[in-house]
């Protein structure tokens, strides 16, 4: 079974209501249907409504347990303008300059899944990443002991002995450009414990590197190292059954053969399911690689150390892959409130 049958499995049983700020987007209104037909829960899509029951009519989509939120004429616009204007950011706004930013359905949408009205958020499809994370990083309570948000990437490859049965996670693929130590350190602990959220799996994550266990001298390389001995301390503090190892060259830390020449001992070489780079050019290169090249499938962007699953897709997304990245945020949030259940408080984010 591909990991997203895996995905669609166990969301079957607890669905879940994720809000897709495109509502106008053809591929979002397909990728909804798409959901419902899955019995994966319910989709909610913002926009005019009239334009979306127009497209629905044109594209041969019912909307049949679709729900439909036009910001500008939302029963629940007076109230998010009044959270909004509690923030220290948007303090000085007037009630109509408040209005006039929840109108942007992005904005809206933020404050939907921020106040418990949807358990998760997938949007990014029609507009460039900043649209739809500037709301979502202003707007979103991050995770406890979390200091920023990053990302990662769901790669799903045809070779099941790569990984988790051909499942590997890499992050940061499109956040941080240029990540220090502590964030790479914690890009590497939140990555694992999507992994181990989504899977049951123990995470098994390597820090890359062009070198392995100190192959080369080199000021990145040593970066490297620091990172994962620190991500390696934080794990083992907070207990999370997690085996880290790094600087390990990529293939070393895939190929088992190779591992047992350039790292010896390590539990994580010849064995990661979890691949973290040193900065955001390697991460999105690699990305595209392996999608094009590999033909894996891709889910996400799914963002990390929000304290609501969200998901900032590529312009590129296909109807399935944005299906398959609501199922995915859909599955983070039953283990979400299991893990944080103080988030499903409704109280006003401290930004």
């Amino acid at each position: 079974m591909k990991f997203i049958e895996t995905v669609y499995e166990k969301l079957q049983r607890h669905p879940k209501r994720v809000v897709f700020p495109e509502g106008t987007e053809p591929r979002v209104l397909h990728a909804a249907a798409e959901f419902v037909k899955l019995k994966l829960g319910a989709p909610i899509l913002l926009g005019n409504r009239e334009a979306i029951v127009e497209l629905a009519d044109r594209e041969k989509v019912s909307l049949s347990r679709i729900g439909i939120i036009d910001p500008a004429s939302a029963s629940d616009l007076p109230l998010f303008s009044r959270w909004l204007q509690k923030l220290q950011r948007y303090r000085n706004l007037g009630h109509g300059e408040a209005d006039a930013f929840l109108h942007n359905p992005n904005y809206f949408a933020a404050m939907m899944i921020q106040h418990g009205q949807a358990d998760g958020l997938v949007g990014g499809v029609s507009g460039y990443a900043g649209s739809l994370l500037r709301p979502l990083f202003q707007l979103v309570k991050p995770l406890p002991d979390v200091s920023f948000i990053s990302s990662c990437m769901l790669m799903s490859l045809e070779n099941r002995s790569f990984g988790h049965n051909g499942l590997l996670v890499f992050a940061d693929c499109a956040v941080i450009p240029e990540p220090t130590v502590p964030q790479l350190a914690q890009i590497g602990v939140q990555a694992g414990r999507l992994l181990a959220q989504l899977t049951g799996e123990r995470p098994r994550v390597a820090f890359l590197s062009f070198s392995s266990k100190g192959s080369s001298r080199h000021p990145s390389a040593e970066k490297v190292a620091a990172a994962a001995a620190q991500a390696r301390t934080e794990a083992e503090r907070a207990e999370m059954g997690m085996e880290i190892d790094g600087e390990l060259q990529a293939d070393t830390a895939i190929l088992p053969e190779l591992a047992t020449v350039k790292a010896p001992g390590s539990l994580v070489a010849g064995r990661a399911n979890v691949l973290i780079f040193p900065d955001l050019n390697s991460g999105n290169i690699a990305v595209k690689l392996v999608e094009h090249l590999a033909g894996a499938e891709t889910y996400g962007q799914i963002l990390l150390g929000l304290s609501k699953p969200c998901a900032d897709l590529s312009r590129g997304a296909s109807v399935e892959t944005i299906v398959g990245a609501a199922a995915i945020v859909g599955l983070q949030a039953i283990e979400y409130r299991k893990l944080y259940p103080e988030n499903g408080q409704q109280d006003e984010p401290e930004v």
